[in-house]
């Protein structure tokens, strides 16, 4: 296989994640044919078929999703020797690929950014906002260089560092300011707004208010904090958002914010990185801007 390639490697990455050619072909910056003859070469150069291709998408063939795997590998030991290069040429950072959940991303992602262009004069910064499986899967293959979560991820292949605890409020309708806070077990009882399956956030809610993974009748389900903050402001419920949130999402809805008695419904925040990358050293200067961040939104937070 003296003509495969790295740029081959890329583009059958790209369409193997996408499924789609046209999504491919834009991610790699190329056409939609010139992608399509270049997977064609890579799989006469291997002799076997990658893809099963319709009309609507492609499929990894059983060969192919085992070809993903060695690919990766191979793609993901490629960008950390670029990463080692930049790290041996620069004790600073020159590009950052960052990736946040979005429970989090717009709260503090504006004052990380902030600070971040402070510490790193020049720094070229790529944000990825999405949930925490999806985060780990990309940090894992090499197309992040760390990423802000609520901790455990317990990823093996991962280091987690903790950067801060923040607590979780309860948003109720304005008329019950005042009124004595439900006990978690309570809550089981109200209907409790909630986001939709596959947020880190839901699932520290849940075990907090004792709610199994059976779904109960009375919890509904919004795709943001946002949407579930403006449900209880209509009056359709209760829910609980995390505390960096109550000045955005506070400011255009009529509710009340209560906090909890002991124990306190909270999460840790951290972030995480490839126990491989050679930027380690850069990351860890990345965490202290960070936890700068965090210090200056909770001090503006209780100047509010």
């Amino acid at each position: 296989m003296k003509n495969l390639t790295l740029k081959q490697l890329r583009y059958f990455e790209a369409l193997a994640r996408d499924r789609r050619f046209r999504r491919a072909a834009d991610a790699c910056a190329i056409s939609q044919p010139a992608l399509s003859m270049q997977i064609k070469e890579l799989e006469l150069e291997l002799g076997s078929a990658l893809f099963e291709r319709s009309a609507r998408e492609v499929k990894l063939t059983a060969f192919g999703q085992s070809f993903a795997l060695k690919a990766r590998e191979i793609l993901r030991g490629v960008d950390e020797l670029g990463e080692l290069a930049r790290a041996s040429r620069h004790s600073f950072l020159t590009r950052l690929r960052i990736g946040i959940i979005p429970t989090i991303a717009p709260y503090l992602l504006p004052v990380i950014i902030n600070d971040l262009n402070k510490t790193f004069a020049g720094i070229q910064i790529e944000v990825r906002e999405t949930q925490t499986a999806k985060l780990v899967q990309e940090l894992t293959q090499g197309q992040l260089d760390t990423a802000i979560v609520a901790l455990p991820v317990s990823e093996p292949s991962l280091t987690e560092l903790e950067l801060f605890k923040e607590e979780f409020v309860l948003v109720r309708r304005p008329e019950d300011e005042g009124k004595p806070v439900p006990e978690r077990e309570a809550l089981r009882e109200m209907r409790l707004l909630l986001l939709e399956e596959g947020h880190c956030f839901r699932d520290q809610a849940l075990s907090f208010c004792k709610i199994g993974s059976a779904r109960p009748r009375e919890v509904m389900e919004g795709s943001s904090l946002s949407t579930l903050v403006q449900m209880v402001s209509a009056g359709i419920g209760i829910t609980l958002i995390p505390e960096m949130a109550v000045p955005v999402e506070t400011r255009s809805a009529q509710v009340s914010i209560s906090r909890f008695q002991s124990p306190q419904p909270s999460r840790t925040i951290g972030m995480v990185w490839r126990n491989s990358t050679p930027m380690a050293k850069q990351l860890l200067q990345v965490s202290e801007a960070v936890r700068r961040s965090a210090g200056i939104m909770r001090e503006r937070q209780v100047a509010r």
